[in-house]
């Protein structure tokens, strides 16, 4: 494995830091926490919203601070939750008076603490509350959604329930907000060759050449099935039929879509995947409102792709266009 680190158990220490040298327009450190990134356009007396997870997804989760999105993350390990500390941390350095809204993805860790750090915060006096992201159509079956993970549809949750923040929203406004893209949001991912944790220093799971793990989760967990590595058009059809087969998309609705390189995937066929999901829909007479074709969570090195269909209301128009400007995406 050739990577460009000095010690492997300090990638994470040392990515925070160059991250934020390198945005330093757009975040801050926290003086408390070396594990917390802040938002410098942190606005007085709004609904702040905070998130965090696992390093080895960037742009995700350090990427969305900034204007009008995350005001604050908690950075993890790699694919390992923050801390309740870090979370804690968070929470108090962007609080406004008016509520904390915690959106983050469906992980036991990620669960656990924040909800430690959601009892320390209610001893500061600070109201949080929060959504988990469920998007994973592949990790558990419809009838048990609420153990789903949350993947590259997190980004929906984020725009929206961000987007209500900044426009004045309550908390518990951009709470539902958050719920009501969750609902309304799935993903899909593939996966064509695996990714190592960098103080491991080799894969710790395989995907044999010419074959592909059909519906992997971003940390490697095992997909639906293994199948024969197949041409995008096809894998781009079964893609989607999974996910209109979750959730109800007919003809004359609209999507939002991502299409999300896992770390290593050219962004060349990213656009090759994109164009074949387009035409699957097109054919359905479902427009496409708004697409995203880039790496918005990745999965380290790993060559594959996800997938994420959000099925459009009219209330979430005005939210997805709302301008924001973080490092990981910027709308104007």
């Amino acid at each position: 494995m050739q990577r460009f680190y000095n010690d492997p158990d300090l990638i994470v220490d040392d990515m925070v830091k160059g991250y934020v040298k390198a945005h330093g327009d757009l975040v801050r450190l926290s003086n408390e926490n070396d594990r917390v990134v802040v938002s410098r356009h942190v606005e007085k007396g709004k609904v702040t919203v905070v998130s965090g997870g696992g390093s080895g997804h960037e742009p995700c989760f350090l990427g969305y601070v900034g204007k009008n999105m995350l005001d604050a993350v908690a950075v993890g390990e790699v694919f390992s939750s923050p801390t309740a500390l870090a979370f804690h941390q968070a929470i108090k350095e962007v609080d406004q008076g008016s509520g904390v809204a915690v959106l983050f993805g469906n992980y036991a860790g990620d669960n656990m603490n924040v909800k430690m750090a959601v009892q320390m915060a209610a001893m500061d006096d600070i109201e949080v509350k929060y959504v988990t992201a469920n998007d994973d159509v592949a990790s558990s079956p419809k009838e048990e959604k609420e153990k789903r993970h949350g993947i590259a549809g997190s980004l929906f949750m984020w725009k929206l329930a961000c987007a209500k923040a900044a426009l004045g929203g309550t908390l518990d406004e951009v709470i539902e907000t958050a719920r009501s893209a969750v609902n309304h949001t799935r993903s899909i991912c593939v996966g064509l060759s695996p990714c190592s944790i960098p103080a491991v220093g080799h894969a710790n799971f395989k995907i044999e050449e010419g074959t592909m793990e059909y519906g992997i989760g971003h940390h490697g967990e095992p997909g639906v099935d293994v199948r024969k590595l197949e041409k995008a058009d096809k894998i781009a059809d079964d893609l989607c039929s999974f996910i209109c087969s979750d959730i109800d998309v007919q003809e004359n609705d609209e999507v939002s879509i991502i299409v999300s390189g896992l770390g290593s995937t050219p962004l060349m066929e990213l656009y090759v995947l994109y164009n074949e999901v387009e035409q699957y829909f097109a054919q359905k007479g479902v427009k496409v409102y708004k697409a995203f074709v880039g790496n918005y969570v990745t999965s380290l090195e790993m060559n594959g792709a996800a997938l994420t269909v959000l099925k459009m209301k009219e209330e979430y128009k005005e939210l997805l266009d709302l301008p924001i400007e973080t490092a990981g995406l910027t709308i104007r």
